[in-house]
């Protein structure tokens, strides 16, 4: 007699493809539901292996254009990082496939889901506070932290040795010595020999993007138009016809942006980070059209949103949505509010950024704004007199230097001298 249904996010990969036939050795029925984000699949081949093993269906949802819309693009609008240089491609998908996990456990009538995710990852907190969130009674099976199941298949072996048993199949081709996570706006690589975080990744790691060395030797240029914030048109030359092309649709832009960038070697990275359950973990990353998109949006703040505005959303909006992202915190009261604030201080964000991809690089050549433009060359001037006089400042610096004064004076009245 079955325990019921479980919606597994499955992958078609060793682990979940265990995960499948154990939660049927259990006495659970299971969908296997994937999410489209990007990834480059065989999504047949994984409907045919998952119904093979023995799911009751396959479910596949295709959220490339609602990931972009609804978590991407605001990504860029907040100029969103971790740690100074992580865009945060795992963490951003999450939302969006927890969400379609749920609408498809739901539909299919599952009272519990399930997921692949080990014990020391940042994923399982991702996933779970967000099935939790969108479905608070739902029931989570996380295999990895069950003893029963870690304690039997404690490595590689056991879980091959498990698949021959079952007849699951597996590639017979030899596994890269790390681990991926693929969508849409990047690819990580973790574990096995990145463990060593002294050990120089070979060239043939990287899936997505051209060795910066063997890119074109001409550069790429293109222009970004944002309007409130978000990219709404990408024009360019094809390199390989010289006609000119431009596209606006959300999708279609993302798409072209990655297709671009990762032509010409850019978002590689290698880091340290620190996971929210306290480890370090060691990470290399190819996140190309972010790093386009970011790069861009950031320039043209800095000719179209008010200083004042723009230091209150980096020192509190960016930072507490990048970190809430990152601990997967998104379907929450404090990221609801967060995201609130987003678009807020994007309305004067409206022009044009010109860039240049060159062999890893992202290269702005110049930016403008037909309505928001806050710069005013006269104003600027060192060989103009206006808007205000030299002698204006003397009456500023008199203000700004009472309280400075005071310091100095009480420094001197400890005996105390200014130091470097």
């Amino acid at each position: 007699m079955s325990k019921g249904k479980v919606c597994l996010a499955y992958s078609g990969g060793l682990d979940t493809s265990i995960i499948l036939a154990w939660l049927l050795e259990q006495g659970y029925e299971v969908v296997a539901f994937m999410a489209d984000v990007g990834q480059e699949e065989d999504f047949e081949a994984a409907k045919e292996k998952a119904l093979k093993i023995g799911a009751t269906k396959y479910v596949c949802v295709d959220c490339k254009e609602d990931f972009v819309k609804d978590i991407l693009f605001p990504a860029v609008q907040c100029n969103a990082v971790y740690e100074d240089i992580y865009l945060m491609g795992t963490s951003l998908a999450r939302p969006i496939i927890a969400k379609a996990q749920i609408d498809v456990a739901e539909k299919e009538g599952c009272f519990a889901v399930s997921h692949g995710c080990t014990g020391k990852g940042n994923d399982q907190i991702r996933f779970e506070l967000g099935f939790y969130a969108l479905k608070p009674d739902v029931k989570v099976i996380a295999p990895w932290r069950l003893p029963e199941f870690f304690e039997r298949f404690a490595g590689r072996k056991d879980l091959l040795d498990y698949a021959a048993e079952k007849g699951i199949p597996v590639a017979q081709t030899k596994a890269k010595p790390w681990s991926t996570d693929e969508n849409q706006a990047h690819i990580s690589y973790e574990a096995g020999i990145l463990e060593d975080p002294n050990t120089t990744p070979p060239k043939d790691m990287w899936k997505l993007t051209v060795d910066p060395m063997d890119a074109p030797d001409q550069p790429q240029d293109l222009s970004i138009d944002f309007q409130r914030g978000l990219p709404v048109k990408v024009a360019y030359k094809c390199p390989k016809t010289g006609k000119d092309v431009s596209v606006t649709k959300p999708l279609d832009i993302f798409e072209t942006v990655s297709k671009l960038a990762r032509a010409n070697g850019v978002g590689r990275i290698d880091i340290v980070e620190d996971r929210y359950i306290n480890l370090k973990s060691r990470g290399c990353y190819e996140q190309a059209p972010l790093t386009v998109l970011r790069r861009a949006h950031v320039d043209l703040e800095g000719l179209t949103l008010d200083k004042e505005v723009r230091g209150l959303r980096d020192s509190f909006v960016t930072p507490n949505y990048s970190r809430l992202l990152y601990n997967g915190s998104y379907f929450s009261p404090e990221c609801e509010y967060i995201r609130g604030m987003i678009q807020p201080s994007q309305e004067t964000v409206n022009g044009t950024v010109r860039v240049r991809l060159y062999k890893g690089n992202v290269m702005v050549l110049g930016r403008f704004s037909e309505t928001e433009n806050l710069y005013d060359p006269t104003e600027s001037s060192m060989d103009e007199l206006t808007g205000f006089l030299p002698t204006d400042t003397t009456g500023f610096i008199a203000i700004q230097a009472i309280r400075i004064k005071k310091y100095g004076d009480a420094k001197r009245a400890k005996g105390e001298k200014l130091t470097l």
